[in-house]
């Protein structure tokens, strides 16, 4: 019917031409109008599904300055490119590289044949804590993740002799979904546990799984639970988390705690860390937080293997695509070391 009627519209633009018409000459230009505008809609249905399916580039690149007394320094944090897209409605990916030092950081697909199962195949970000997988570098709102977070979920991880660098990632599998219209959402994974981009080096696999209740809107409930066996001396990496997260639309509150098993050379230590962070939107533009956060070496020796950190931050966002952000940060080390006062600014530039 309203192509009908659009094609009245376009005839009665001739005017006193269409008045001249007869019926079955009105008729046969109606038909004629009608299959062009078909054309037309059937061409931009298929520009529509084309630019749809198209991949989207997207990253950003993240410059920092540090002043702690013993350094000052310019660094060039982050510069990341990113692909992804939609293979059809129900399978989606996405590539990752971070290029100031090169490395792939994502390469996975996502099948997505019901809300209640999902099977992400690839590498990517590992499902344990909030903060890991739900507040990436661009969405941070202080510039470093909590020590426990760096120390037990990859960043910096020490196991064995090795110190692990994979920014939260692993080789894998995992089996997600939601369920009462997303309030209750898991992760059940399995990974090589070895690294970035790296075959497992042992027989052994590690296996993550997490569950996330959202009871009201903004505030998130979250448990994991990580097992793991490292290298050729099957070094114990175990780790469990709990937290909760308030986000709301003036203000955030969040925490967690995470303990380990780590595997060293001279046995199985006992770590712990957590923190607490609470940030207030002041509008659109600008935003402060301020965070406590803690982590033990060895919770057998925890006075000499402590550290506690306390930082300030204020973030600006003049524009869209242009974040500034500065933060002060008051370090009490571990005994022998003292306390280090940490200055940064930063700037993050998104397209």
């Amino acid at each position: 019917m309203k192509k009908f009627l659009l094609a009245l519209f376009l005839i009665s633009t001739f005017g006193v031409q269409a008045q001249t018409l007869t019926q079955e000459e009105m008729q046969a230009q109606i038909a004629t109008l009608t299959e062009e505008v078909n054309n037309l809609q059937q061409k931009g249905n298929t520009w529509e599904k084309l630019t749809k399916a198209m991949p989207k580039i997207s990253g950003y690149v993240m410059g920092r300055y540090m002043y702690n007394g013993d350094e000052s320094t310019f660094r060039l944090r982050r510069v990341r490119v990113s692909i992804s897209g939609d293979l059809t409605s129900k399978l989606d990916y996405k590539f990752q590289a971070e290029l100031a030092s090169f490395k792939l950081l994502d390469a996975y697909f996502n099948y997505k044949p019901f809300d209640q199962l999902k099977i992400k195949a690839g590498q990517f970000k590992v499902p344990f804590t909030i903060e890991n997988t739900d507040y990436t570098p661009t969405k941070m709102i202080l510039m470093d993740h909590p020590m426990v977070l760096d120390r037990l979920v990859g960043t910096s991880e020490k196991i064995g002799e090795t110190t692990l660098k994979n920014t939260g990632r692993e080789l894998g599998i995992d089996l997600h979904g939601a369920f009462f219209e997303g309030m209750l959402k898991y992760d059940v994974a399995v990974f090589n546990g070895a690294g970035l981009n790296v075959t497992d080096n042992n027989k052994s696999k590690d296996v993550v799984a997490r569950l996330m209740l959202t009871p009201v809107k903004g505030l998130t409930l979250s448990g994991s639970y990580y097992w793991g066996e490292y290298g050729d001396e099957y070094y114990a990496r175990e780790r469990f988390a709990v937290g909760a997260v308030y986000d709301c639309k003036h203000f955030i509150v969040r925490g967690e705690y995470i303990g380990a098993k780590t595997g060293f050379e001279e046995g199985t230590v006992d770590q712990e860390g957590w923190y607490a962070l609470a940030g207030w939107k002041v509008n659109e533009q600008w935003m402060v937080a301020a965070r406590y956060d803690s982590f033990t070496e060895n919770t057998e020796f925890r006075s000499a293997t402590e550290q506690a950190n306390y930082t300030f931050g204020v973030a600006w966002k003049p524009y869209k695509f242009i974040r500034l952000q500065a933060n002060y940060v008051h370090e009490d080390r571990m005994e022998g070391f003292g306390h280090r006062n940490v200055g940064m600014v930063q700037a993050t530039v998104s397209f």
